[in-house]
């Protein structure tokens, strides 16, 4: 059997195992399977193309960031967040707005993998998002990427309404060793 024919198996631990023996030769079919009527398949190529580094897996990946199914959609980001492209910070953060907050937090994560790229981006998303579901994980990003672009943002995001969003704010300054006051007493 071929990496495919078990990726494609219905068998989870068979697909996991499959993901070892992905090659580039196999970015036409998984991309096409990306396609594909059933969701399962869908899923499965998207984590396999996560894998493999060329632009038209890129491509592929963030044209299916869409897909109607939120299994396949979960998968798809998540696989964009692996593949730490800063293409993909933009449909990225449309998902975040539109998410639940499992949803949101897989998106957060994925923003988080892809890293210092994201930083300008997230910075003027937290500047004007209004949800605070959102806003958490716009400050859990910045926080945990730990950039010092971030550190202005993230003072203003001190005085948020939100308790979660200035408990990632001090975390975030904590953590690039800003924001403490030393004083005399």
């Amino acid at each position: 059997m071929t990496a495919l024919d078990d990726l494609f198996s219905g068998d989870d631990e068979r697909a996991q195992q499959a993901l070892e023996r992905i090659t580039p030769e196999d970015g036409p079919a998984l991309r096409a399977a990306l396609r594909d009527r059933e969701p399962d398949r869908r899923i499965w190529s998207a984590i396999a193309l996560a894998r493999l580094p060329d632009d038209e897996s890129l491509r592929a990946l963030l044209t299916a960031a869409a897909d109607p199914d939120p299994d396949v959609r979960a998968a798809v980001l998540h696989a964009l967040g692996l593949r730490r492209a800063p293409e993909a910070v933009t449909p990225l953060l449309f998902a975040l707005s539109a998410s639940s907050p499992h949803f949101a937090r897989l998106v957060g994560d994925a923003l988080i993998q892809v890293g210092p790229p994201a930083v300008p981006a997230l910075i003027a998303a937290l500047e004007r998002e209004v949800a605070p579901l959102v806003r958490i994980q716009l400050a859990r990003a910045l926080a945990l990427i730990s950039d010092t672009r971030a550190i202005p943002a993230l003072f203003r995001a001190l005085d948020d309404e939100s308790a979660i969003v200035q408990h990632w704010a001090e975390e975030g300054l904590e953590r690039m060793g800003v924001g403490q006051v030393y004083f005399r007493p």
